[in-house]
This record gives structure tokens, sequence and C-alpha cells, in this order.
């Protein structure tokens, strides 16, 4: 699965609420956006049915966190 990288320009206190509720959910920002963006598909393909694709928006779509084992 590839990750995409998307830049957004956002209002300096929009981003600083956002950062508010990430914490307090226990997300960091992006997570916390990924989740919303689970919820909005999810809630769009309810009302108008399922979005071509393999990755489901229920799922937890995050990159793998590279590690380095010593032998």
């Amino acid at each position: 699965m590839a990750v995409k990288s998307v830049s957004i320009r956002i209002e300096e206190e929009m981003l600083r609420k956002l950062g508010f509720v990430a914490d307090y959910e226990g997300r960091s920002v992006n997570s916390h956006i990924l989740v919303l963006i689970r919820k909005d598909i999810k809630a769009f393909e309810q009302i108008h049915g399922t979005i071509e694709g393999k990755i489901q928006p229920e799922l937890n779509v995050k990159p793998t966190r590279k590690t380095n084992f010593e032998a």
C-alpha cells in the first residue's frame, strides 16, 4: 500500500483547536485527521454506496514503523 502526503492550508486558530481535540483524544493531529476522513468516507458510503477500492474506511490505515533489529 502506498502512503501519500497531502498539504493543506488552515487558519492558525483552527489548527490550534484541532490540535486540542486531537490531544484530548490521545492522537496526533495527523492521526485525528485520518479518523475524521474515515468517518466522512463511511458516512458517504452509507448514503451513496461503496466506493470501489480495497481499503475500507473502518480500517486503521497507517504507515508501518521501520524497526532495526540487531542480530
